[in-house]
């Protein structure tokens, strides 16, 4: 009687099987993840610091006056008088570039119509002609 000695692979109770050398590779590989990522968290911390070492003395600008806001309903709040005008009236540039490409287009649909028909009274002609 000869007995076969080899690794067999375990089945999880949801029935994927795994072997014990993937397993410890994905372990292998995770702890070194984890190992670089709190070398990173320690060098942002240590850039963290630095950048508030350097900044200590400014005065803090809330995040609201940074970033041009307009509500949807194209009101403005009190509190944010700068940035809002700024935004709206980029936003009314824009209404006003799309309002004049609009009128170049319908000018060039236009052109283009009367070509067409300039086009095809002048081949009217020439069938006439021959």
């Amino acid at each position: 009687l000869y007995f076969y000695c080899f690794v067999l692979p375990d089945k999880l109770p949801n029935g994927v099987t795994y072997h014990t050398g993937t397993y410890q590779d994905r372990l292998t590989k995770l702890q070194d993840h984890l190992r670089q990522l709190s070398i990173l968290f320690r060098k942002l911390r240590l850039v963290y610091d630095k950048c508030n070492e350097n900044c200590g003395g400014m005065d803090p600008i809330p995040v609201e006056q940074l970033i041009p806001y307009v509500e949807e309903d194209g009101s403005k709040n009190d509190d944010r008088a700068g940035p809002p005008r700024f935004a709206s009236e980029e936003k009314r540039e824009i209404a006003e570039v799309n309002k004049k490409l609009k009128q170049k287009n319908q000018q060039l649909k236009q052109i283009m119509d009367q070509l067409r028909n300039l086009i095809w009274d002048i081949n009217a002609m020439l069938a006439m002609r021959n």
